[in-house]
């Protein structure tokens, strides 16, 4: 598919309840989907099979960033409810935020979450967004662990349990800052990445702070119109030192999700070496990218007209892609956050 491809290009109907609102019992007992890019082939798997499908030499790229509880409840002066999802920290309490309602919350606005934390509205943005500042007596993180909410993502319609503070975050989530958790490593347990250490695979971490953005569809007709909002990302220097020794040795890297693709993609340099970089990116991969970084790619399935299904295309072939979300939905695979997984080779 050329790279001015049309965003109805990327439709397709999904039944919904395939949208899985809980996570499976067990992470790694997720269905795992197998694409052959070279074979055209498409086979079915478990999650546990995963380690099978990788070779000593290789560097599996994980990416630690952590979810924090973004999404803060509570209520207006006039006692009415209002919703406050900070998405990008600024600094010193203060946030770039989405709310609820809209209208209702203008510069100066206050929403009260608990008598220890208020939040007020400084300014709106170009994009509609809030810049806001939080009031609180305790350090700003611990504030927003204490009294904010997992924020799931809007397909689950319920409420944040208890057991999602565990199971919407990886098992080697370590630093603050996603408002959405990079879903693809959801899958993994100990175990699994033990019996791929024990492949001599090389385990690399990276971070990127996923933005509310991931969950925006894309609305304009043309894809080359969307813009993309930006997300910081982080690639050690002994993560580029794992990539680039993977790559003397002509070692496959595989990024694990979306968000490890974007960072490795917006980072590698025209030689495809790595080298230690922070910064921020609004890379928006279609068909007709060129890919230097990434060989294998593991990945949920994704929403309809999304930049995320976009990307897997980009990366797997329109063609494939879309027989295999076709096939997805005929096999009953789950989707989304808490969905199966696809690993393409």
């Amino acid at each position: 598919m050329p790279a001015s491809s049309r965003t109805a290009d990327f439709d397709f109907d999904l039944p919904p309840e395939l949208i899985a609102q809980t996570p499976a019992e067990r992470r790694d007992q997720s269905r795992l989907m197998v694409l052959d890019r070279n074979a055209g082939t498409i086979a079915h798997h478990r999650f546990t099979d995963l380690p099978g499908y990788l070779s000593a030499g290789d560097a599996l790229v994980l990416n630690s960033s952590k979810v924090i509880r973004a999404r803060l409840l509570g209520t207006r002066d006039s006692g009415a409810p209002a919703e406050v999802m900070l998405i990008k920290a600024l600094g010193a309490g203060r946030y770039e935020a989405m709310v609820h309602p809209g209208g209702k919350l203008k510069a100066g606005r206050r929403v009260t979450v608990s008598p220890q934390l208020e939040v007020e509205i400084q300014e709106i943005t170009e994009r509609r967004t809030r810049i806001v500042q939080l009031h609180t007596d305790l350090p700003f993180e611990d504030a927003i662990e204490r009294f904010g909410h997992i924020p799931l993502p809007p397909y689950i319609r319920r409420a944040d349990e208890s057991h999602d503070a565990t199971r919407y975050q990886t098992v080697y989530a370590r630093e603050p800052g996603s408002v959405a958790a990079p879903t693809a490593g959801l899958h993994f347990t100990e175990d699994v990445l033990d019996a791929i250490r024990r492949r001599e695979v090389s385990i690399a971490e990276v971070v990127l702070h996923v933005g509310a953005g991931t969950f925006k569809p894309v609305e304009v007709e043309d894809p080359a119109h969307h813009v993309m909002h930006e997300e910081w990302f982080t690639i050690p220097a002994a993560t580029a030192d794992i990539l680039n020794a993977t790559r003397s040795r002509a070692g496959k890297i595989t990024a694990v999700g979306t968000t490890a693709v974007r960072t490795l993609e917006s980072a590698v340099a025209d030689d495809g070496r790595f080298a230690p970089t922070s910064g921020e990116t609004a890379i928006f991969i279609r068909p007709g990218f060129e890919f230097r970084a990434v060989d294998r790619l593991l990945t949920n399935f994704h929403l309809p007209r999304s930049t995320l299904v976009m990307l897997v295309a980009a990366f797997a072939g329109y063609d494939l892609v879309m027989r295999a979300y076709k096939e997805a939905i005929a096999e009953g695979y789950r989707f989304y956050s808490y969905g199966d997984a696809m690993v393409i080779l």
